[in-house]
């Protein structure tokens, strides 16, 4: 993998339909590439997981494309009625983690606002035939009329993609789950809500044990809530999770049972010149992402992404303004609820570099390396194979140069939350409301 800075990104393939009226429940909530990169999947607001397999024609072809075809879709969850609370429960995807694979199965964890589930996704493409005790069409034979044994022999059959949930870890969480992490023992898991985090076995769905817990004796003295958490991925004792306050924890299992004393605590001094009504609000970290060596992590924050060294807890090591000229903005953004956005980010697989998403269907890539930082589009107009992303600017003052977007044109529906980047090569998944676009490095 290059220095990203340099790369210049072509679109690769766009899923979904691209027409204007988009239900609400085939918006994209979350996309997660597996471990090797060869599947994809996306979950959307209507409980759906589609999951994508990379063409193996794409993959060997020289050059490469990252193209992907849908290989598996599911009904992952159901909207429900907590009739104790008077609460829906809304079917939505909020996150999806992929096991390491160790068997021909594909194993993943996805999650709603209350309930978690494992699925099994496996391949069928042989079938059995010659049963003695059943008829083909499975009716179950009397057995007194088996006269003569036979062997069954197995036939090939058309391929099966078959999605069946294996566990289902319910009734822990009392808020909202907003985070998944699948520990690097591939044994245990966490999952986060806005007070608790539990820890799961796997194996195991009617018990799991609080490891954190901030909920104040009295609710009034409530501050700060937890907004994600992550496990290390090499250290299996690590986690660590972010807060309403700007603040990132890292707590070490081993120190003690109920990980309410953090081994480390990651913040920055705020700046007293940027003081404003909107600090608190804006300095609220929507999404933390361990790096894949695990000696770093970044945080993404309303207006910015900041890399920290976990060896370093005074200040972040690298600070990328994402969208800087919303600043002026944000009396509008706190009236229209967009303020509230939760943004996610992501790294490239050699750490290298980081991607997060904007407004106007805009996503950010910053190189690390060159310090480069590129604005592209996920746009209907470039969805031809191997089309050049244009980089985008945006101006804030009078004139406008002419390929250059004023602030004030930006489409504020159009966000992009959900990024996913591939573990080894240069191809990313971007979630344009009920689109998934593809694009890869031009080679």
């Amino acid at each position: 993998m290059a220095g990203n800075g340099d790369i210049q990104w072509c679109f690769s393939q766009v899923k979904g339909t691209l027409e204007d009226d988009v239900t609400e429940a085939d918006i994209i909530s979350c996309v997660e590439f597996n471990h090797d990169g060869d599947l994809l999947a996306t979950g959307d607001k209507g409980g759906r997981v589609v999951i994508f397999q990379r063409d193996p024609i794409s993959k060997n072809s020289i050059p490469r494309r990252g193209e992907y075809n849908v290989y598996s879709t599911f009904q992952s969850h159901e909207p429900e009625f907590d009739y104790l609370k008077s609460l829906e429960i809304e079917e939505k995807i909020n996150k999806i983690r992929w096991l390491k694979r160790k068997n021909p199965s594909h194993f993943l964890l996805s999650t709603n606002d209350k309930t978690i589930k494992l699925w099994k996704v496996s391949e069928r493409d042989k079938r059995v035939e010659g049963y003695n005790t059943k008829e083909e069409n499975g009716a179950i034979r009397d057995p007194a009329c088996v006269t003569a044994l036979r062997v069954p022999t197995i036939k090939p059959m058309e391929l099966m993609v078959e999605a069946s949930p294996r566990r289902i870890f319910a009734n822990a969480h009392t808020y909202h789950i907003n985070s998944i992490s699948v520990n690097s023992d591939q044994e245990t898991y966490l999952s986060a809500d806005d007070l608790r985090i539990n820890l799961w076995h796997l194996e195991i769905t009617d018990q799991s044990f609080n490891i954190v817990d901030i909920k104040p004796t009295n609710m009034e003295e409530l501050t700060e809530v937890i907004t994600a958490a992550e496990f290390h991925p090499a250290e299996c004792n690590v986690l660590v999770y972010s807060s309403s306050k700007g603040t990132i924890r890292l707590c070490d299992m081993r120190s003690a049972a109920l990980c309410d004393q953090h081994s480390k605590l990651f913040e920055e001094p705020e700046d007293p010149t940027n003081r404003s009504f909107f600090s608190e609000i804006i300095s609220s970290i929507s999404d933390v992402k361990l790096s894949n060596s695990g000696r770093y992590m970044i945080s993404r924050d309303y207006l910015s992404v900041k890399v920290w060294d976990l060896q370093m807890e005074t200040k972040p090591i690298e600070c990328y303004p994402v969208h800087e000229y919303l600043r002026s903005k944000l009396c509008s953004l706190y009236e229209n609820d967009c303020i509230f956005d939760k943004f996610e980010c992501c790294w490239s697989g050699n750490d290298s570099a980081i991607m997060t998403g904007s407004y106007n269907n805009f996503f950010r890539v910053f190189d690390r390396t060159t310090k480069r930082d590129l604005t592209l589009e996920a746009a209907r107009d470039i969805a031809k194979p191997k089309t050049l992303l244009k980089p985008r600017k945006v101006c804030t003052g009078g004139k406008r140069k002419k390929d250059e977007i004023s602030v004030d044109c930006l489409d504020f529906n159009k966000k992009i939350l959900h990024t996913a980047w591939h573990p080894s090569e240069n191809v990313v998944a971007v979630a344009a409301t009920n689109n998934l676009f593809l694009f890869q490095d031009k080679l």
